[in-house]
């Protein structure tokens, strides 16, 4: 098998962990879905991860929740060098992948040189970063509002999301 059985992982996980109900994944019946109004080539691009990517650069090297703010969203400035960009999440299967390749989970690179080529219009000035809060309630109610209104503030016309 060369792929990550992650829903089976994550159902094993949680049965040993002692929950009396087995994880619930999300499920929609209506899926929204907006099409698109001008072509990729001529849209501006937000990169959106639930990799807990961080910058070696900021002042203290914590994450904004660890600083104490509140936010589940933030935001990471995609002009940021990729040697000092890293993830210290702890939500991806550690037997299966390593967090290495910054652009196996934040792939700021790619989406770079395909802005260069002209295979989208432009990258948004940040990228967003969401934490893995393990809510449906909290992602719907507040971290999905947050980064609509970020997107909108940029300008954004397509979202690519990499989830962890």
């Amino acid at each position: 098998m060369s792929y990550v059985r992650y829903i089976d992982k994550t159902t094993a996980y949680y049965k040993t962990q002692g929950y009396d109900k087995p994880y619930r994944w999300a499920q929609f019946d209506d899926v929204p879905f907006t099409p698109l109004t001008k072509p990729v080539a001529e849209s501006r691009l937000a990169l959106i991860s639930t990799s807990e990517i961080a910058s070696r650069a900021w002042d203290d090297q914590r994450l904004p929740l660890e600083r104490g703010e509140a936010a589940n969203v933030y935001a990471v400035a995609t002009d940021t060098p990729l040697e000092e960009l890293y993830s210290r999440t702890h939500s991806y299967d550690m037997n299966a992948t390593t967090l290495d390749d910054v652009n196996s989970y934040f792939p700021i690179t790619r989406l770079q040189e395909l802005q260069a080529s002209g295979h989208i219009g432009s990258l948004a000035p940040a990228a967003y970063g969401v934490y893995n809060a393990y809510s449906q309630n909290k992602t719907l109610g507040t971290d999905a509002p947050a980064v609509l209104a970020a997107c909108r503030d940029e300008g954004v016309d397509i979202a690519l999301l990499v989830p962890v």
